[in-house]
Order: C-alpha cells, then sequence, then structure tokens
C-alpha cells in the first residue's frame, strides 16, 4: 500500500523531515517512489517555509490509493488540501507527566469503589460463612487450650506428691 510519510532527515536535535510516497513495507528513512514536499518543525507556525508540499503531486498520489499518515494528513489540513482529521481522545494530554499517575491511580479507583458498591450483598454473604466458621474454630482452640491447661495443672500436683514420699 502506497503512504504519504515523513522520512527523517537533518541532524541531532534539528529534526527535517522529507514528506514522501513511499511502500508502507519500506523503512522510514528508507526507500521512496517520490519527494513532494518537506517539513521543518523547529520554524514558527507562521512562516511559509515551515511547510513546502506539491499540492498537485499530492492530490495525484491519493488518485492512485496513496494514504497519508495521520502526521501528513494533519499538516495537509492545515494547508487546507485536504479536511482536517477529527482530533483523538486524550485527557490525559493537559496533565503534567509526574501528575498523570496520580490522576490514573485516582481513576481507577474510582471503579473500584463503584464495584464496592454494587457488590456489597454478595462480598456479605461471603464474608458471613468465614465469620462463623472463624467463630466457631476459636471455640474449637479454647476447648483445646483448656484440657492442656487443666493437665498442666495436674502435672505439678502429682510430681509434689511423687516428691513427698521420698522426702
Amino acid at each position: 500500500m502506497l503512504r504519504i510519510r515523513l522520512s527523517m532527515g537533518g541532524v541531532r536535535k534539528r529534526p527535517v523531515y522529507k514528506i514522501v510516497i513511499a511502500d508502507g513495507r519500506y523503512p522510514r528513512d528508507g526507500k521512496f517512489i517520490e519527494k513532494i514536499g518537506s517539513y521543518n518543525p523547529l520554524l514558527p507556525k507562521d512562516k511559509k517555509e515551515r511547510i513546502k508540499i506539491e499540492a498537485e503531486r499530492v492530490k495525484y498520489w491519493m488518485s492512485k490509493g496513496a494514504q497519508p499518515t495521520l502526521r501528513v494528513s494533519r499538516l495537509l489540513g492545515e494547508l487546507q488540501i485536504m479536511p482536517m482529521p477529527k482530533p483523538g481522545n486524550n485527557p490525559q494530554k493537559a496533565i503534567p507527566k509526574k501528575d498523570r499517575k496520580k490522576s490514573a491511580e485516582e481513576s481507577k479507583e474510582a471503579p473500584k469503589a463503584e464495584a464496592k458498591k454494587e457488590e456489597p450483598k454478595a462480598e456479605a454473604k461471603k464474608e458471613e460463612p468465614k465469620a462463623e466458621a472463624k467463630k466457631e474454630e476459636p471455640k474449637a482452640e479454647a476447648k483445646k487450650e483448656e484440657p492442656k491447661a487443666e493437665a498442666k495443672k495436674e502435672e505439678p500436683k502429682a510430681e509434689a506428691k511423687k516428691e513427698e514420699p521420698k522426702a
């Protein structure tokens, strides 16, 4: 499939992109069919040199079935060559990166809280038998502990009786 996409050039920290027609299977900076423009993201948005594109060639290649990538379609939308794509839904975009984790945790806790509100009956039913079982276990443990305690009390008396005749 033919794609209208950006091919990266320039030097480190100073990117410059070529807008090219390439097969979708080719690498980003690899072989391309035709260069139809350039894009320099470092220039201000009001300068004409920021985006240079041959509109006639874009229309030609789109008629042949070439599909623009999302970034290129935005650039073409700015130049009014094609309609601007609808914006994506990224509610996290306006939040600073360090605060995103906090808001993500809060949003995860909110559904859990709602789930807890919906399922208290089911949880209560599950907890009741456990509570009863726990109540029964301490009674059984108490019974087991009591004979041991009695046996321990009796043993010292028996030892005391045994010691008396020897003396």
